[in-house]
């Protein structure tokens, strides 16, 4: 009996570990997430200009692009 109480306590304590760390993980994603978003809007709000050197004939290439934004609710 007493060795059933052991193994029911330490899977319970492993179970409790890997929520932990998927709650960690979870927070990580998240701040992940907020950073890319915010670059996102940081970029589509501006011109970006790219300039590109042929490889084959050596003439200079540039790209533009315009971003737009969505409204903020």
């Amino acid at each position: 009996m007493a060795d059933t109480d052991k193994a029911a306590a330490a899977a319970e304590q492993e179970v409790q570990r890997i929520k932990r760390q998927v709650d960690l993980l979870d927070q990580r994603l998240d701040n992940i997430d907020s950073m890319v978003s915010a670059v996102a809007e940081r970029v589509m709000s501006q011109l970006v200009s790219l300039n590109l050197t042929c490889p084959h004939c050596g003439k200079n290439i540039e790209i533009g692009l315009v971003g737009s934004q969505k409204p903020r609710r």
